[in-house]
């Protein structure tokens, strides 16, 4: 039984088979870990949920910031952004059933056999492990529960960017959001930033790597992010596995063996180039 861990797919559906060819996985004895944006901007957002949906048994998704905007999307009755391009999922007649099944996924995951915290964005230096699993599992009772409209209409925000912040139930919501599926950089306090997207060398001598500030904090473990592909795969750290190597922008799609902390890739598909 093999386990691994995928980088953003963003609607690179046949990159991800591909790939899934590749390492021969087999849904009866494998387990598939997804980094999150399964959805938006590539070509067959639709096909990627479909396929996720069929061999749920064998597969965990920890939600990206574009996964959770399709829940609010859908739960708000709002109109996707055409640049998403996801038109084709919203007018699946199994768009409710898919949107349940995402709604079903965590935020993070700790693989305590591996050693290993899988999420979109990372670990927030701020946070322990244990305070950021109690975190993400509060958040994932919200967006599961009654009150889940509320609470994905109104998690936008860049204003609450640290634990401090986190003062109410909305307040923590939003934090826990922005922490494990939009964070990048942040400042020396942890404090994130989310309006610089570029690679880890970018030149702000206040801002830093979320993973540079506190190093020592979380060294003793694995984790597995995606969601920051400036970073090409590349960190300066061997417990630390960036998995979003830019397969929607014309790079390629990583896949990591747990175990053997093997890397697989695929490239993009010419023809995908121009539709992203």
């Amino acid at each position: 039984m093999a386990k691994y861990v995928i980088g953003d797919l963003q609607g690179c559906f046949n990159e991800f088979t591909s790939l899934l060819k590749t390492v021969d996985f087999n849904p009866s004895r494998d387990h598939l870990y997804l980094v999150g944006d399964i959805v938006a901007r590539g070509p067959d957002s639709l096909a990627c949920l479909k396929y996720l949906f069929t061999q749920q048994g064998s597969v965990t998704i920890t939600l990206g910031n574009h996964d959770l905007h399709l829940l609010a999307t859908y739960f708000t009755q709002n109109t996707p952004n055409p640049k998403d391009n996801l038109q084709a999922l919203f007018n699946a007649k199994k768009l409710p059933t898919y949107i349940e099944f995402l709604r079903q996924q965590p935020l993070a995951v700790w693989l305590e056999k591996y050693n290993t915290f899988i999420s979109h964005a990372g670990l927030n230096p701020q946070l322990s492990l244990q305070k950021a699993l109690e975190l993400c599992a509060k958040a994932q009772k919200k967006y599961q529960g009654d009150n889940a409209q509320f609470y994905l209409a109104n998690m936008y925000g860049n204003s609450v960017n640290c634990i401090s912040q986190a003062n109410d139930k909305l307040s923590r919501f939003t934090y826990t959001v922005n922490a494990f599926s939009r964070m990048r950089f942040v400042n020396q306090h942890g404090q994130m930033d989310f309006a610089n997207k570029g690679p880890a060398s970018q030149n702000s001598p206040e801002l830093f790597p979320w993973f540079d500030v506190n190093a020592n904090n979380h060294s003793d473990i694995n984790i597995c992010f995606g969601h920051w592909a400036a970073l090409k795969g590349q960190t300066p750290y061997p417990n630390l596995f960036a998995l979003d190597t830019g397969c929607v922008w014309g790079e390629h799609m990583t896949l990591l063996e747990l175990k053997s902390k093997k890397k697989h890739y695929c490239n993009n598909y010419k023809e995908h180039k121009n539709n992203t």
